[in-house]
């Protein structure tokens, strides 16, 4: 039993024996910690059961978590590859008890385990306790059978753990393996503990504590445990190394990325392998999680930890895009344990290529930039530390690769500049990063559900009932009463208000005392603290008090639209998977009254026709007009019949499944959608009417939106498109079926017309008959100057016009000025070939320009162009040109004789 997966299951397994919830994995994004931008420990989904504010149906949980540490105050992004045990994604593995068993226990579960299921020898285990922990000592003695040189006490906070300044806290008792005297390093505590011979393999927190002030601890009711076990960690330990990239996980990754570029694993090359692997590691996880690349918060992130792979693919040789090859492997080695992984394979692939060809464009910009603000830098010369800053931040240089570029030539590299400059960043980042998951507010919320328990919902099957009132709150605090004219919130004891959840808007609608004149107006209904119905009311008239019994009624008319938009919803998604692949994830969906809108993850935009067969194939199951089933069912049995979840999304063990659509050739053991869902949905679906695609747009990288219409709105626009049909081929005195061949034609006319406009632009710039152009020729110190102001005539036809005007005149000069409609003017200067060698085209035309109010000129010595915005300067741009070639051609006598 050595291999990563048998090890996750081993794990798993034994807690389950003891009685404890085998728990999935939650995201890598938290939903319930604001402070956090990814889950950095197994215990993160449980915070709020630790702190009361949540209940669940066990009380020993068991988990193999899923874990980032790459921004942040956890971020290890820059050691990772260069060291045994740095990564930034990682798994790990822990047992919880919520008020259950405590020390004693906790301690019996983990020796047992260590040296009876993974077989360790005790000889080479030690253990930490908090110096003041007795108790822990004493049961390590009495469980263990360890001695006291095998009981290590620390006296600072290594070895006491708390949630914040504020909150549940305790001692820690860590447990370390030896690796043995030929590794460098000291046993904790010792002066030589940074070493790599004692390797800390698991956590245990005794969670007994509360501090409610710096100066006031309170001990905790129902004390906790909670532990945590690097599963990189114990492998290596198991397969006998110190170095956790020498595991059979990522010995399978490194074999894959050194197939793919030829460079062995070891020497120079070892280090950008290691980044590979993990770095693959983490973008995979996080994209199957909904974070994809961007340039702020956790996009910016995982785009950061990409492209530092890329980086080092590019230094192993890569020519062409590297990570998305690589990821097959990934998924046939962690997929099993992970099959979300499996689900986003494609979107994972899509989002790792065009994220490398993108970086590699950087790449070459960020080379030019380095080169162009060093090519004045010479031996002993130093490169400012924050140009070295901007490569590293803007296009993912490490310090390292700018000084590898500029060691050849002697320049150094400021390295207080750049550490100043990178301080400022992160803390910027720091002001900029708002953190995620629920408001620090709703910790109020949780008071009241658990005061009062979850909304039961009716909305399902009514549309009015009546029900208790249970809270009442009012600029965030808890009243007894509300009057006329005041807003508040209000939580009852049951509802048919739907609360807005899965993109689903919230219910409107009416709620009156059932007895008495009391009524408000129900703006909104919003869930709080998972399962609480929060209604958003303003008082029209009377009064309404906590106990009161009120009549609901939620707005019939609006409901029917959203149901109708909701089901088109999940029509449109599963129709985008069929047409465009597995890889469609919903993103983000909007579910209004009178449209809808649905994000999902595809990495380029839909041509007409895949976007046409979509809207074809859902509103071919509208047209079916089957019944519309929802049932709840256990999550499990939900999965194994094929349906949808959403990445990133947490369910319960019951979940509510909903099917449409009759069960086709591509899928014929279930219905055209099943999805995992609680919102509210037509009872057949001919009831959507018809769905309109409207448009199809990108929202971020990898992420697209469909905008849509269904039902009477759809019919609505459908009606007012055939109309403006209508008046179109009206316009265009044709039937309605000839107008694609009416415009194209009127196009070409159109064409037609503006080559002959152009033509005859041309000729009359040339001086043809009836030209009104102002034309001067004239030798200036010997040299022909033939110059030409013409109006109308479009800038890029100048160039033209000046070739064939330096024809004419044969050896010499020209210059030509275009004034356009507006105040602006384009300017262009010739030099015939036999001049070129000692007059230049950009040096007349730099005056020239700076007459007609414009800056420079660019272009060759033989031809040159500028403009400006003052077009009234033209001859004065002319006489500007005439000087400077004055000027220029004396000195090219002088310079002659």
């Amino acid at each position: 039993m050595t291999g990563v997966n048998e090890i996750r299951r081993t794990f798993l397994d034994y807690f389950g024996r003891n009685d404890h919830e085998i728990v999935a994995s939650s995201p890598l994004v938290p939903h319930n910690d604001p402070t956090l931008m990814f889950a950095n420990s197994g215990m993160v989904q449980f915070k709020n059961v630790f702190t009361g504010l949540e209940t669940r149906s066990y009380q020993r949980a068991t988990t193999a978590q899923k874990c980032v540490r790459a921004g942040g105050k956890h971020n290890d992004l820059d050691n990772v590859g260069y060291t045994a045990r740095h990564h930034t994604f990682f798994e790990m593995l822990g047992n919880f008890s919520f008020g259950d068993y405590f020390k004693d226990h906790a301690i019996e579960l983990a020796w047992s385990l260590i040296t009876k299921e993974f077989g360790l020898n005790p000889d080479r285990l030690l253990v930490t306790v908090y110096s003041e922990d007795e108790e822990a000592l004493g049961l390590w003695k009495a469980i263990a059978g360890l001695p006291d040189e095998k009981i290590l006490r620390i006296p600072t906070s290594d070895n006491f753990w708390s949630m914040g300044e504020t909150g549940p806290c305790g001692p820690c008792s860590e447990i370390f393996f030896d690796h043995g005297d030929h590794i460098p390093g000291g046993p904790p505590g010792s002066p030589d503990e940074d070493g790599d011979r004692f390797i800390e393999i698991w956590n245990l927190v005794f969670m007994q504590f509360e501090q409610v002030s710096p100066d006031e601890r309170l001990a905790l009711p129902r004390p906790s445990i909670d532990t945590g076990m690097g599963l990189e960690r114990i492998a290596a330990v198991l397969q006998g190394t110190h170095d956790n990239y020498r595991t059979d996980l990522f010995g399978s990754l490194i074999e894959a990325s050194v197939e793919a570029t030829g460079r062995p694993a070891d020497g120079d090359a070892s280090a950008s392998h290691r980044v590979i692997a993990d770095h693959l590691r983490a973008s995979a996880f996080l994209v199957a999680d909904g974070v994809l690349p961007s340039n702020e918060g956790r996009g910016y992130v995982v785009r950061r930890i990409m492209r530092r792979a890329m980086r080092h693919a590019e230094l192993l040789g890569a020519n062409e895009p590297l990570m998305h090859r690589l990821v097959p492997t990934l998924v046939r080695e962690m997929g099993a344990a992970y099959p979300e992984l499996v689900r986003a394979e494609a979107l994972i692939r899509d989002t790792l290529e065009n994220e490398e060809v993108r970086f590699r464009q950087t790449l070459s910009r960020g080379l030019a930039l380095l080169l162009s603000e060093s090519e004045h830098l010479g031996p002993g010369d130093t490169l400012s530390g924050e140009t070295a800053f901007r490569l590293y931040d803007t296009y993912g240089f490490p310090l390292d690769l700018t000084e590898d570029a500029l060691r050849a030539r002697g320049v150094a590299v400021d390295h207080a500049g750049f550490q100043t400059a990178m301080a400022h960043q992160r803390a910027e980042a720091r002001k900029a990063w708002a953190g995620s998951g629920e408001a620090a507010d709703e910790a109020a919320w949780f008071e009241l559900r658990e005061a009062h328990g979850a909304t039961e919902f009716l909305g399902y099957h009514a549309l009015s009932s009546e029900g208790q009132l249970l809270a009442i709150v009012k600029d965030g605090a808890p009243v007894e009463t509300i009057y006329a004219g005041e807003t508040a919130a209000l939580i009852l004891n049951q509802t048919p208000f739907y609360a807005e959840s899965g993109g689903q808007q919230g219910d409107t609608g009416v709620i009156r005392a059932a007895a008495g004149a009391a009524l408000g107006r129900v703006t909104d209904t919003v869930k709080r603290a998972g399962s609480s119905h929060v209604h958003e009311i303003t008082v029209e008239t009377g009064t309404m008090t906590v106990g009161d019994s009120l009549e609901l009624f939620v707005d019939h008319e609006r409901r029917e639209h959203l149901k109708g938009n909701h089901s088109a919803t999940h029509l449109l998604h599963e129709s985008l998977r069929r047409v465009l692949g597995d890889h469609v994830a919903q993103k983000g969906s909007l579910v209004a009254p009178d449209r809808l809108r649905f994000d999902f993850s595809h990495p380029k935009p839909i041509d007409m026709e895949d976007l046409a067969r979509v809207e074809d194939m859902a509103n071919a199951v509208v047209q079916q007009n089957v019944p519309v089933e929802t049932r709840v069912m256990d999550i499990k049995d939900a999965m194994s019949r094929g349906a949808m979840a959403l990445f990133g999304e947490k369910y319960g063990d019951e979940v509510r499944v909903v099917e449409m659509g009759s069960p086709d050739a591509t899928a014929p053991d279930k219905p055209f959608s099943l999805e995992l869902c609680g919102g509210t949905h037509v009872t057949r679906t001919g009831d959507i009417g018809p769905i309109a695609i409207l448009s199809d747009a990108a929202v971020s990288s990898g992420v697209r939106r469909i905008e849509a219409l269904s039902g009477e709105s759809a019919r609505s626009y459908l009606r007012t498109q055939d109309q403006r049909l209508r008046d179109l081929a009206t316009l265009l005195k044709v039937p309605s079926d000839q107008i694609e061949t009416r415009i194209s034609q009127v196009i070409e006319e159109r064409r037609k017309l503006e080559r002959d406009v152009e033509s005859l632009r041309t000729k009359l710039a040339m001086g043809g008959a009836g030209s009104p152009n102002v034309t001067s020729n004239e030798s200036i110190a010997g040299v022909p100057f033939l110059s030409r102001i013409v109006d109308g005539v479009q800038p890029k036809a100048l160039r033209s016009i000046v070739d064939q005007m330096k024809t004419t005149l044969g050896s010499g000069v020209v210059a030509i000025v275009a004034r356009s409609d507006g105040d602006k003017a384009a300017l262009v200067v010739g030099v015939t070939s036999d001049r070129a060698h000692d007059i230049s085209a950009v040096d007349l035309i730099k005056p020239g320009a700076e007459a007609l109010g414009g800056r420079g000129g660019g272009g060759r010595p033989d031809l040159a162009q500028a403009g400006g915005p003052d077009a009234d300067q033209a001859e004065a741009a002319l006489a500007a040109v005439r000087d400077q070639l004055e000027v220029v051609a004396r000195a090219a006598v002088r310079s002659a004789t």
